[in-house]
């Protein structure tokens, strides 16, 4: 079966920096789409990022306009891993952050749809003071 794992989040401080991984194993195929989202209490999961998985080599990345300049997504394909990294974090930023696969396309201009994606993970608290 395949499973995403994310970890990495905790309780920052605004303006420090947090590194999400997630971790994806029962699946290893060719180009397809990862993605990033957030949904903080009681709003909508949204698009945060996502990246073009290719196993021999990179892909195109996506962002959320407002969020492209202090977030990064990367993948490392040797080890299965999806990355965010979030710098300059905000108390608007706190949410609980998701991976999520979708295996039979890349991104494209729909990636932000969450109904593109097959599986999910479980999700990681990200929360800014």
């Amino acid at each position: 079966d395949v499973q995403l794992v994310e970890s990495g989040g905790g309780s920052v401080q605004a303006g420090e920096s947090l590194k999400l991984s997630c971790v994806v194993s029962g699946y290893r195929g060719t180009t397809n789409c990862m993605g990033w989202f957030r949904q903080a209490l009681e709003a909508e999961r949204e698009g945060v990022a996502a990246i073009e998985t290719n196993y021999l080599g990179g892909g195109g990345t996506y962002y959320a306009d407002s969020l492209k300049s202090r977030f990064t997504i990367s993948e490392d394909s040797a080890k299965n891993t999806l990355y965010l990294e979030m710098d300059s974090l905000k108390p608007v930023d706190s949410a609980t952050y998701y991976c999520a696969l979708d295996r039979f396309a890349g991104c494209g201009g729909g990636w932000s749809r969450p109904s593109k994606y097959e599986y999910w993970g479980l999700g990681t608290q990200v929360t800014v003071s």
